[in-house]
């Protein structure tokens, strides 16, 4: 058999099938255009996928079932998505849409709970039986993997970690909220951050970099900086890496996973950014001692495809 994941986001409707060995045969893509109606989104999912069943060869027959990863929050018992912003759906019947198409049993799943599950079996913790995968990108976003299932609370709503609280009363979130992490460690928090230094310090390799136009600052300016030796970029890339690291130690103190995965754009920065964050997530920690275990901090490795392979395991979780 075969399974087919979905990974649906604001730009692009990814979507792949795996073999029975979780391997993926064949994945691709297609804008979501967010900005129509939930019923045309939806008829491109199930077109998408008919197109990729028919690329790989394969019939409808031959797929299990569909998952679908999707930001927002999910009813998964029954099928509906009944919030999600940043694509402008409310209580949206997803699976029951779907199935006006093709005619299989329909999973759904937070996104990011997706690329955690996916990470799990696939990726950068597929050794252990209990991690996080936290997606440093637009926002701040992560699954929770205990027992090799997501773990999603009494409600369904465990995981939204971007939404801790690092900083009493500090920057606003998008939630509406203030001192979030999401506030402090998202790309979007990293280029406020790296703006701010930039008119500060005038002089700045930084604005050098984006020839003084600030708005071409993007996640990536600060370390570049840094790269060049400029004390200013050095000290927001530290300064950030601390807000990253504040958060991580507090998930690890709570729930004492065997591995931290990190994903999402910054992630790129590879031990550049591993290496401090690891040093800094240690002198966060309540206990020091070399005889306690300590979890692990690794870079995702694969990277977009996780939702995809994610989503595709949700009709497996308490099999795996």
């Amino acid at each position: 058999m075969y399974y087919l994941g979905i990974d649906l986001g604001g730009t692009n409707i990814a979507a792949g099938i795996l073999d029975e060995n979780l391997k993926m045969v064949i994945k691709g893509s297609v804008p979501t255009g967010k900005e129509r109606e939930y019923p045309e989104i939806i008829k491109d999912m199930a077109e998408h996928s008919m197109k990729l069943i028919e690329e790989a060869g394969l019939t409808v027959e031959d797929i299990k079932y569909i998952g679908i990863g999707s930001p927002g929050v999910c009813d998964r018992e029954n099928g509906i998505l009944l919030y999600a912003n940043n694509i402008g759906f409310n209580n949206v019947p997803m699976a029951s849409e779907m199935q006006k198409y093709i005619t299989l049993p329909i999973y759904i799943d937070n996104d990011a709970n997706c690329a955690a599950l996916g990470e799990s079996v696939s990726g950068a913790a597929r050794d252990v039986s209990d991690s996080i995968t936290i997606t440093l990108g637009t926002g701040v976003g992560g699954g929770i993997v205990m027992n090799k299932q997501i773990f999603l609370g009494f409600n369904g709503m465990a995981g939204e970690i971007g939404h801790i609280s690092i900083v009493l009363d500090g920057e606003e979130c998008t939630c509406g909220k203030r001192g979030c992490w999401e506030a402090y460690a998202s790309a979007t928090a990293l280029i406020r951050q790296t703006k701010k230094a930039a008119e500060e310090n005038p002089d700045s390799e930084i604005n050098k970099l984006v020839n003084r136009n600030l708005d071409l600052i993007n996640a990536k300016t600060a370390f570049d900086a840094m790269r060049l030796n400029d004390e200013v970029g050095t000290k927001v890339v530290d300064q950030y890496i601390r807000y990253v690291a504040v958060g991580i130690a507090n998930l690890i103190v709570t729930l004492q996973p065997e591995k931290v995965v990190i994903g999402g754009g910054i992630s790129k920065e590879g031990e550049t950014l591993l290496k401090p964050l690891r040093k800094k997530v240690n002198d966060n920690l309540y206990y020091k001692k070399d005889d306690v275990p300590q979890a692990q901090i690794v870079a995702a490795e694969i990277g977009n495809d996780a939702g995809i392979v994610g989503a595709a395991m949700l009709g497996m979780q308490g099999k795996i």
